[in-house]
């Protein structure tokens, strides 16, 4: 991908006229982020090259007057540590530094915009969500699946709504783009902030989702209790399922915690089950040289060899095949034949990890995301997220990280280092074929 493909300027709602209130002694007017963009931040890219971004933080003119102007905020897909953190840093930045006097929380995602499912919008005040923080899962509840963006908008123009806070993944992304589009069609001045969520990490453009930090956490405290049941019985064998619909990032960076894994599976590395660097004659050396083994999967690894599953889920991703259950019957037999007793202990730690509370990193990430969504938006900007790149907050466009979705790279030192860690090396399968000379 070439550079000039990408476009990071910023759609704003008009001129911004009206003085800041804040009373900060720096700020963010003019400020641009140069980002190095390689292969750990885009899997295609061609060659390394400097991208500019907009500069997240407050502005001595706004667009809106704060003191007239009500805000939205919907939350959307799955769970994912965080949420609230992020519902009341806008909130409460909303509120108290903007005296914006009516902030609406949409219940049940994009289902909420839509009368006939009967849902109440509720209204969102400080004291409303001053304690959320302390708990997983979002206040505001969530759902799946697209929703009309003509019946989303005239909810919006219904409750005289002039910014919408979208908290969500790509699929939530890509509707937050269709809601800006119909906006725009209405000729509306309403402006659209993008929070991206993804506990896969798997956001273009975004090196790392808020609640990630969080979900590797837990996902080692299920990898230790795999290796501790893999070692109390005779070639024993922990296996670990986590999320990572495509991509692996939660699989590869739990691993990299943990010294105990010995095999990592994910989506962006077929690999072969039998046969020369195949994954079982891999796992037998493994439990006659050691006794015991530990295997961690993404959700997603492995499809190619599962039949091709029938249907979408209600976010519109194809249907997963059970890798999990896969790998327990494969090795099973496997090791029967050969005469090898052993003992599989599964885990599958999904729902505990994404329900969970942040922790203190992710918290102070959440705190980030929202006070600068609630600066972005009173500057009339719009169609944009807040992202944190290279350490930096920064406005990228949704078009931007909606043109696909962000997958692990296999050439890249991240994955290196899991292979390097586990001792797996490259399985039959995982590099792609040489190109035919």
């Amino acid at each position: 991908m070439q550079q000039c493909t990408l476009q990071s300027g910023i759609r704003t709602l008009g001129p911004c006229k009206l003085d800041s209130g804040l009373p900060y002694r720096t700020w963010a007017d003019n400020k641009t982020v140069q980002v190095f963009v390689d292969e750990e931040i885009m899997e295609d890219v061609e060659a390394p090259f400097s991208l500019c971004f907009e500069a997240a933080g407050p502005r001595r003119k706004l667009y809106f007057d704060s003191s007239r102007a009500k805000c939205a905020i919907v939350t959307c897909g799955g769970l994912c540590p965080g949420i609230n953190d992020v519902i009341r840093a806008i909130v409460m930045e909303a509120f108290h530094a903007y005296r914006v006097p009516c902030i609406l929380g949409i219940p049940y995602g994009l289902e909420g915009f839509i009368p006939r499912y009967g849902h109440s919008i509720r209204e969102l005040t400080p004291s409303a969500v001053a304690d959320i923080h302390r708990f997983g899962g979002t206040v505001l509840g969530s759902s799946r699946g697209p929703q009309s963006a003509e019946e989303i908008v005239d909810t919006l123009e219904r409750n005289n709504v002039n910014v919408l806070f979208v908290i969500g993944g790509d699929g939530t992304m890509k509707a937050a783009l269709a809601i800006s589009e119909e906006v725009q069609a209405r000729g509306l001045k309403l402006s659209i902030i993008g929070i991206p969520k993804t506990i896969d990490n798997d956001i273009n453009f975004i090196p790392q989702s808020f609640g990630f930090e969080t979900a590797v956490f837990k996902a080692t405290e299920a990898i230790e209790c795999a290796h501790t049941e893999a070692c109390g019985a005779p070639n024993g064998i922990g296996l670990v399922k986590l999320m990572g619909r495509e991509s692996g990032f939660i699989a590869a960076r739990a691993a990299l915690a943990l010294k105990e894994v010995n095999f990592v599976l994910i989506p962006e590395a077929p690999f072969a089950l039998e046969g020369p660097g195949g994954l079982l004659p891999a796992l037998e050396e493994r439990l006659r040289s050691r006794g015991h083994a530990v295997i961690v999967t993404a959700e997603g690894a492995g499809q190619h060899l599962l039949a091709q599953q029938s249907g979408t889920d209600a976010s519109g991703n194809p249907v997963l095949g059970d890798v999990a259950d896969l790998l327990r019957t494969s090795i099973a037999a496997y090791l029967k034949d050969r005469g090898i007793d052993h003992s599989i202990k599964y885990i599958d730690p999904s729902y505990i990890i994404r329900s969970v509370a942040a922790n203190a990193n992710d918290k102070v990430y959440c705190g980030f995301l929202g006070q600068y969504a609630v600066h972005a938006a009173m500057a009339g900007r719009t169609d944009m997220v807040v992202g944190k790149i290279q350490d930096r907050y920064v406005h990228l466009p949704l078009e931007m990280i909606t043109r696909k979705r962000r997958k692990l790279n296999i050439y890249s030192d991240l994955w290196r280092a899991v292979l390097e860690s586990t001792g797996q090396g490259m399985l039959a399968g995982m590099l792609p074929p040489e190109p035919a000379r």
